[in-house]
């Protein structure tokens, strides 16, 4: 039964049912409608991830050394090293015994120190020269060389420092996510750790980028295989300056990703040179961010392989469903 247009009286249209006989001509000259486009599978594993430590590799010393500490009239040196013997003598974790101390001397020192402090002590961290615009300047270099694959570029921040002292920095808003030691403040006299990230304890979220479960809501225990990762280790580089970060690069090194040592300008090279020489980094290079540095080119040597790699494997990508799609 067809259904055509019909006009009543008033002019409005209707639709009512007319019966009549198709001839064998027009069912021949019937068109079928054309079928609808599937859509085609793109290959998704297009993200780089930069993954940074703060201190002593953004920033040249430990943030709390910029306001906290002067705020509260302590003396860094003598800080760090108190905090170290405690942690000894008390067989405790280093970083919770240093984010106890820290407010155990500001209680002693008579002055409060809320979260909202916190933040704004991040505008007076003083950061390496070029930082500002390194993410920028990145961001631009892979979208000019990427030809047309659209890949994506992710900034990640892994770090025992306080989550609440990087937020008030100019750069916090440029990480995709970032993984800080943090504070409870409302429950306690005195705040209370509420995250700790331990050197050890940065690996767990290298897994979490890997396996696009950056929620912290939920666990990364459960098995994924390698070729359902989003973001496999070999399109992620690791920035890190020192022993905090050996567990962090030896972890990226095995997973076949990349990993970069680098020192304040005019310091010592001896702790790259030997995680360089122990397998742990790609490279070493001055903590210099600002564009042609020897940090920026080294950076870019790293960039332009896995690019050249994305396009490799997503050429075998299309070549394994092509053959999929073959009979026999």
């Amino acid at each position: 039964m067809d259904r055509v247009v019909r006009k009543s009286r008033a002019g409005a249209e209707s639709l009512a049912p007319v019966r009549r006989k198709t001839s064998r001509a027009e069912a021949e000259r019937v068109v079928p409608a054309p079928k609808r486009a599937e859509a085609r599978p793109a290959y998704e594993k297009k993200t780089i991830a930069l993954v940074y430590d703060f201190d002593g590799t953004l920033c040249p010393r430990p943030m709390q050394e910029y306001a906290f500490l002067p705020k509260i009239g302590v003396d860094a040196t003598a800080f760090w090293k108190e905090s170290n013997r405690v942690a000894l003598e008390q067989g405790a974790d280093p970083l919770i015994t240093y984010m106890h101390l820290l407010y155990k001397k500001a209680k002693a020192a008579g002055i409060r120190i809320d979260r909202a402090d916190l933040v704004a002590q991040g505008r007076k961290v003083e950061l390496f020269p070029g930082v500002e615009k390194w993410f920028d300047e990145i961001d631009a270099y892979i979208a000019d060389r990427d030809h047309g694959e659209h890949v994506v570029v992710r900034h990640y921040l892994i770090s025992s420092g306080l989550a609440e002292i990087i937020e008030g920095t100019p750069i916090y808003k440029r990480f995709h996510n970032v993984f800080a030691s943090e504070y409870w403040f409302d429950a306690y006299d005195l705040p209370y750790p509420k995250r700790v990230i331990t050197d050890t304890g940065k690996t767990q979220y290298l897994f979490r980028i890997n396996k696009g479960v950056e929620n912290l809501a939920h666990s990364i225990n459960q098995h994924m295989p390698e070729n359902v990762r989003p973001v496999p280790f070999s399109h992620m580089i690791y920035f890190g300056d020192g022993d905090t970060d050996v567990p962090s690069m030896a972890v990226m090194k095995k997973s076949g990703g990349h990993a970069i040592a680098v020192h304040g300008p005019g310091k010592s090279k001896t702790k790259g040179m030997e995680l360089f020489k122990a397998g742990r980094c790609d490279f070493i290079a001055s903590a210099d961010y600002r564009r042609d540095s020897e940090l920026w080119r080294r950076t870019c040597l790293l960039i332009d392989r896995m690019l050249a790699d994305i396009r490799v494997e997503e050429e075998i990508w299309r070549l394994g469903r092509e053959l999929a799609r073959r009979p026999g």
